[in-house]
């Protein structure tokens, strides 16, 4: 044994080189004459570890585990316990069926979308191959029937209903899977299901009291009679077991989770959770936990420093505890560095794929950006068998309009078993996205969302500039989220005092909204001032333009916050951090500026900065030795790097297109970056005045504002296209309908009220369509084009500005609506609200008919009406007239006529008259005039007085209305042909027809709502099509062709990409020239410095040009609405100097001199271009085009070196 083990030292030149061996496990010996090479001992036995295992059948070991465990089979209560043990009964069918540990070999990544296809070769495990099938997304199973039958031939589905195994091995009886009422044997009642019994007995007998008074209600449970006690819970159980009849049809698929009150069986619930934190969690926190466990899928939105990554966390435990994966993805590529470093240093076993960087892919957590998901999953990756969650962190950034669409890709494309973790800031409508995402994964979403902050922040106002204003902050929003207006007022009266002295003594008065640097100047270095006396520091100043950042900087020299200890750590930081540089790059003008910077404790964050000073900033600043950090917005959308007080120098910036005020989103997301849990009481943020102070409403909407709503940026790209033309089972309309711009199509709704439909039009009455009625249908149509034209012409006429003019008072009208018809009517008001506009006026009309549903409604008078329309019914019997307000649409025609009338005496007359005292009092004299008036101009015409026509009366000369009043004509004259107007059961049959038609054209159009034609995107998807048809990426039958399979393989700007490739514009170039050429896909700034380049390069540039004009007109010919010169115009060649240059060994020292472009910038398109560079190998890869192949590696070879690919300092 081990203790009778001497460690004999090693081998001298003295000793013998003998040793026995033992073989195997017989007690054969032999002798060992010659030592072994590298070896001090020889072995002693050929098996050291003894006999390898015999091999154990899975059955056996399953059965000793599950079955015949006396610790796993309760004794009592046998019904519960089957609930708990399913999982293994699944495991033991599983066991026995062919399907466990046995691969479907018909099924591959080449043809099926099912799990149970053979994994792919090992090389292609990680990203998959872009031949590959994806695995079947969640919610899409919408199969067609041969799909269905392929599908049965290759795979049998393991049933978890039937032939399931049901006597363990060792007994004689076993369980019983059919659906029975529960069965309890009189011994097997234990005192806990006797006494839950009883509790529901006493909880159903109240309702049974109820329900007797109110009978014709459902039944009560009615307590059936028994013998015994015993008897009663065995029935009472028996009631409770019955399984739920069909449950509700249209379920929200969104569940709001209440986190007002505590969640006190927290520990209860969760007795040993996979994660434990040092502090006590929040409700909020608790709730997702909670949900977790019962692996339902979240969407949690909070403040960022409320503590979301709780929920990652707890994820990412529960998957190493379940051994299975977890992908975290953000959209940022440095948050992924920084997550990566947060979760390696609580996990361990976490691994990191982003476009240049690939750590331990084989972890159980893996950090990656949402682009390399989604290849993954297009690719059908091995690793989506594995994965338990995804967790989409900063998910508002959806709102991004070139890259939001991405997760929508993958949301859609996420296989079922995977389950949902979003995360995402205080959005107003995350209910409305859960549900989105819940109806196309066909899976509950449970909502958690809290606007609480565990700092609270306070606003202020700052107006001062100098030693003597330093003290000038005014509270304008407390800790509570009250608006303070006094304090608002307070500072206006401050600035106000101070500008106007200063007006009178320099005379002019400056109201510009930008201010000069001394005087920027002055405001910050009394602020920062004020501040650091305050200890106010760490400081983040928001700044919106990155030269503002460094100037900002750079005018406080005189500035030093740190202490001499400080200035040591940081030194040692900065020269650690940067000791992996060479050392020219060392020397770099932006390193040197930040390192003077950094050693008084002030540092400048933005995307002009080189990456790894960022990451040297982002460190020191967490420890707290960067007092004051002068930073652009994609700071706060970074990783959580709180501080003690935000000051924003502007609420203006601009966004692409213009300046804007700060939208409610940006301003929270950045003033959420004051506070520091368990540091700070409160977080500051502060507005600095500097011209004047902001408009009140302005500040308002800005900080109390309800942040921006998730929208949907889907949009079409041709790499999805191409992605799902290349699987028959996916349809590019199926991405498009589950998109979340087409969320509010309720499909479930339609579908039902379809069917309702159906019935309806197969239960009407046949119609009679012989004889004199065989054209009653064409009439029917007839009818309805002409009360569409009439209707169209009507509102043209009335929302026209001649149209309104004639529409005044005391203009003769035709009013047709369900009391009056063809009635003669005169205008005695307008209203003056444009959106409904509204007639008061006087109409004649018969006896008896001044309130009542006249004759409007029936059908022969209607008919007439569509067929004479000038024609005037006047009253037949004595007259009467009525005062009503009308609406556009009830007046039929504006004839020429106009009467001169008094309104308000009419109106007052009639009014009074309506009162029950005065209703059998004369009509007034202003009434009866304009009714007699009235009925002799209908007298004097009675085939109908001429109205105006809008084309010569009113002048309406549009297309529609010219058209519109000839098509008119045309339906007038030929609806007096028909026949069937003349049968006797015309009316009757008229209704039916009219019946069953509104029936159908309701059908129509939800047919046509489900369909996908009313997808928003068709017709641009139509457009695509084309264009790629006549590019032949596919063919005309959609099947994807060779320039479509290269064109997978790349993620933006595939079409010009591939064309190049196709069009051998690389083959001329050398390694260098072919980067400094593909770097135009990169980069995206202006620049004003001319490059000078070789001339093969530049007759590269004029070839790319020219191809990605020809894509841009063919384009146009498709119909996509962007014209070629937008399309050219997104290719930029400011870089292709410096990547020349670069490529060529360059120091990057002398390339920053040559453009204009911020060092950053710089490396972040270099860096890009290396992936570019990948794709372009791979699409050579697929062509066969090997010279290609090992161009692009060496030029990738060329630019990957030096500061630009230092690897990050988060990762390692």
């Amino acid at each position: 044994g081990d203790m009778d083990r001497i460690n004999v030292p090693p081998a001298g030149p003295m000793d013998l080189p003998l040793s026995l061996l033992e073989m195997g496990c017989s007690g054969r010996f032999e002798l060992i004459t010659h030592p072994l090479p590298g070896q001090p001992l020889p072995p002693q036995s050929t098996l050291p570890h003894g006999l390898p295992p015999t091999s154990l059948s899975l059955e056996t070991e399953v059965e000793k585990q599950f079955l015949r465990d006396p610790s796993w089979l309760p004794i009592h209560d046998t019904d519960f316990a089957f609930q708990r043990f399913l999982k293994c009964v699944f495991l033991i069918v599983k066991v026995n069926s062919a399907t466990f540990g046995s691969v479907n070999t018909g099924l591959s990544a080449k043809n099926s979308l099912s799990f149970q296809r053979q994994p792919g070769p090992p090389s292609e495990s990680l990203r998959g191959s872009n031949t590959n099938y994806p695995f079947l997304p969640g919610g899409m199973e919408e199969l067609s029937l041969d799909q269905i039958k392929k599908k049965s031939e290759l795979e049998e589905d393991v049933d978890f209903e039937n032939d399931l195994l049901r006597v363990p091995p060792g007994l004689k009886a076993g369980m019983d899977f059919t659906d029975k009422d529960a069965k309890i044997a009189k011994a097997e009642v234990n005192l806990m299901s006797l006494l839950s019994a009883l509790d529901d007995i006493t909880a159903l007998q109240p309702e049974e009291e109820e329900k007797e008074e109110g009978k014709g209600v459902e039944e009560a449970p009615k307590l059936p009679r028994t013998n015994s006690l015993e008897d009663l819970v065995i029935k009472v159980l028996r009631l409770k077991s019955k399984p739920k009849e069909n449950p509700v049809e249209n379920k929200k698929w969104a569940i709001p989770v209440n986190i007002t009150s505590p969640c006190d069986d927290f520990y209860k619930r969760i007795p040993n959770p996979a994660f434990k934190w040092p502090f006590e969690l929040d409700v909020f926190q608790k709730q997702a936990v909670l949900r977790l466990e019962a692996h339902d899928s979240v969407f949690v939105a909070a403040h960022t420093s409320a503590g979301k990554t709780v929920v990652a966390e707890y994820a990412i435990a529960l998957s190493q505890k379940h051994m299975t994966r977890t992908i975290y993805t953000s959209p940022i590529k440095a948050l992924s560095n920084q997550k990566f470093r947060d979760f390696k240093n609580t996990f361990g076993d976490v691994g990191l794929l982003t476009g240049d960087v690939q750590i331990s892919p084989e972890s159980s957590c893996l950090i990656m950006t949402t682009e390399i998901l989604r290849s993954m999953l297009y690719n059908g990756s091995e690793v989506i068998r594995d994965l338990e969650w995804v967790i989409f962190d900063e998910v508002h950034y959806i709102n991004d309009a070139e890259r939001g669409v991405v997760w929508e890709e993958v949301l859609i494309m996420l296989p079922d078993h995977v389950s949902i973790i979003l995360l995402s800031a205080t959005v107003p409508n995350a209910v409305e996205f859960s549900e989105w995402i819940g109806r196309i994964k066909k899976k509950h979403i449970y909502v958690i969302s809290t606007s609480k902050r565990p700092v609270p922040l306070e606003h202020f106002l700052y107006t001062g500039n100098s030693s003597k204003t330093q003290k000038e902050m005014f509270l304008l929003v407390d800790a509570v989220g009250n608006f303070l207006t006094k304090g608002y007022y307070t500072a206006v009266d401050t600035k106000k005092e101070r500008t106007s002295k200063h007006a009178q003594s320099f005379g002019a008065k400056n109201t510009s909204h930008n201010t000069s640097a001394s005087q920027d100047r002055a405001v910050w270095l009394t602020l920062l001032h004020y501040l650091s006396q305050r200890q106010q520091t760490p400081v983040v100043a928001f700044t919106f333009s990155r030269t503002r950042c460094d100037d900002n900087a750079r005018s406080l020299d005189s500035m030093d916050l740190t202490t001499s200890i400080e200035k040591a750590e940081i030194h040692s930081f900065f020269q650690k951090s940067l000791s992996r540089l060479r050392g020219g790059d060392r020397q770099l003008p932006q390193i040197l500026l930040m390192r003077d910077l950094l050693k008084r404790g002030i540092a400048v964050h933005h995307s002009g900065i080189l990456p790894i000073l960022k990451e040297v900033i982002e460190m020191l600043f967490s420890r707290g030795l960067v007092k004051v950090l002068f930073a652009t917005e994609t700071f706060a959308m970074g990783v959580n790097m709180p501080a003690r007080t935000v000051v924003f120098d502007s609420i203006r910036k601009h966004d692409g297109t213009g300046f804007r005020n700060l939208l409610p989103g940006e301003y929270i997301q950045m003033a959420g970056r004051a506070g520091r849990r368990g540091l700070d009481p409160t977080g500051t943020v502060i507005i600095l005045c500097k011209t004047g102070v902001h408009e009140m409403a302005d500040l308002h909407v800005m900080m109390l504002g309800k942040p921006t709503i998730l929208q949907s940026q889907f949009r079409l790209t041709y790499t999805m296209i191409l992605n799902l033309l290349r699987v028959e089972a996916l349809r590019v309309t199926d991405m498009m309908r589950r998109s979340f711009s087409e969320s509010h199509r309720d499909t479930q709704a339609h579908e039902k009220r379809i069917s309702q439909l159906k019935q309806m039009v197969s239960s009407l009455p046949p119609l009679d369509t012989e004889g004199q009625l065989s054209d009653l249908l064409p009439y029917y149509h007839t009818v309805t084009e002409l009360r569409t034209t009439t209707g169209a012409l009507q509102r043209a006429i009335l929302e026209s500005v001649n149209g309104l003019k004639a529409l005044s008072v005391g203009r003769v009208v035709v009013v047709n609506n369900k009391q009056h018809f063809n009635a003669l009517g005169v205008i005695l008001q307008v209203s003056n609200d444009s959106v409904n506009r509204t007639f008061t006026a006087l109409i004649i009309c018969e006896k008896g008919n001044e309130e009542g549903e006249g004759k409007g409604n029936n059908i022969s008078s209607q008919i007439v009406c569509l067929m004479f329309p000038l024609l005037l019914v006047f009253p037949s019997g004595p007259c009467s007239h009525t005062v009503q307000k009308l609406k556009l649409q009830d007046i039929s025609a504006i004839t020429v006529k106009t009467l001169k009338v008094i309104p308000d005496r009419i109106i007052d007359n009639y009014n009074k008259r309506q009162q029950p005292r005065f209703r059998l009092d004369p009509p007034g004299q202003a009434i009866s005039t304009a009714t007699q008036e009235l009925l002799r101009l209908a007298e004097a015409s009675p085939s109908g007085i001429a109205s105006l026509d809008p084309v010569n009366d009113l002048q309406l000369k549009s297309v529609d209305v010219v058209e519109g009043s000839m098509r008119l004509r045309v339906l007038r004259d030929s609806l007096r042909e028909f026949n069937c107007i003349h049968s006797p059961t015309f009316a009757e049959q008229f209704a039916r027809v009219k019946e069953r038609m509104s029936v159908q054209e309701e059908l129509d159009m939800l047919l046509f709502l489900v369909s996908d034609q009313s997808l928003s995107l068709l017709p641009e998807y139509h457009q695509r099509i084309k264009v790629l048809q006549s590019l032949s990426y596919v063919d005309s039958s959609g099947a994807v062709q060779l320039k479509g399979r290269v064109a997978c393989q790349i993620s933006s700007h595939e079409l010009l990409l591939t064309e190049l490739l196709f069009e051998n514009v690389l083959s001329p170039l050398a390694p260098e020239e072919s980067a400094a050429l593909l770097s135009c896909l990169v980069f995206t700034q202006n620049t004003q410095v001319e490059p000078h380049i070789t001339n093969t390069l530049q007759e590269g540039i004029d070839r790319v040009l020219s191809v990605a004009k020809r894509i841009g007109e063919l384009q146009r010919d498709c119909g996509i609405p962007q014209t070629a010169e937008e399309f050219v115009g997104q290719f930029k060649f400011g870089l292709t100097e410096v990547v020349y240059c670069w490529a060529r060994g360059m120091p990057f020292a002398e390339i920053a001199l040559l453009t204009d472009v911020q060092e950053g910038t710089v490396v972040r398109c270099i860096q890009r271009l290396d992936e570019v560079l990948k794709e372009v190998r791979q699409a050579a890869r697929i062509v066969g085009d090997s010279v290609l192949g090992s161009k692009m590696e060496k030029a990738s070879l060329a630019i990957r070196r030096d500061i630009v690919f230092t690897a990050s300092l988060y990762t390692h």
